[in-house]
């Protein structure tokens, strides 16, 4: 295992504890970057991007994205990878920059596809693939409205997937058993308060030097 996966897995196992974000004491937000491990919280909705072990029983069927109203479930870090190539931790994303999104805990990318959505009817967002099986419906652009150069902790950004241009979402819609309470969530076609979310806690990394962003 290579120092930087052995310090992404200590990272996870660490995070279990939700401790707040780590970059070292600085009134400054701390800047996302590679390597970043987070969690994306919903404006709307309150919830944490999150996943785990439970298949969809309708559409791709691959394993569920949801939101996850508890503040406090490992199951929501994420991991920020380059799109394609390597991507050196602690290199500042860009605004307008492709990037992947790593689950923590079962190793699956971000994904989606032409596939439903299990409740509104929208497009599907899962969890797919794993170590070396990724595709390009595992691309999300990063976007945002304010001018700052580099995605930085608590900003609101919009994340677009690439092969479709449906926009990452969440709405009023719970499902049931046996994820009781945890909210959908899927892609649609416009940019709205319901496709807004903010990086909260995790292990944010110092960045590397300006010329070297992604």
């Amino acid at each position: 295992m290579s120092a930087h996966r052995k310090l992404q897995s200590w990272a996870i196992i660490l995070l279990g504890t939700a401790i707040p974000g780590i970059c070292g004491a600085s009134d400054e937000p701390a800047l996302v970057t590679c390597g970043t491990v987070l969690k994306l919280k919903h404006t709307t909705n309150a919830v944490q991007l999150h996943s785990h072990e439970i298949a969809y029983g309708s559409g791709s069927g691959q394993q569920s994205v949801t939101g996850n109203p508890s503040q406090d479930d490992a199951g929501s870090y994420w991991v920020v990878q380059a799109a394609q190539g390597h991507c050196p931790q602690g290199t500042p994303i860009k605004k307008g920059t492709g990037v992947k999104l790593q689950h923590g805990s079962t190793r699956k990318w971000l994904h989606s596809h032409l596939h439903t959505s299990p409740l509104s009817n929208n497009q599907e967002v899962s969890a797919f693939g794993g170590e070396g099986r990724s595709d390009t419906g595992d691309v999300w652009v990063v976007d945002w409205d304010k001018g700052d150069v580099a995605w930085s902790q608590d900003q609101r950004v919009q994340l677009m997937h690439k092969d479709t241009s449906q926009y990452l979402a969440s709405g009023p819609r719970q499902f049931g058993r046996p994820i009781s309470g945890q909210f959908e969530i899927f892609a649609k076609g416009k940019r709205a308060a319901d496709t807004l979310w903010t990086a909260t806690e995790g292990v944010f990394f110092p960045p590397r030097s300006s010329g070297t962003e992604l």
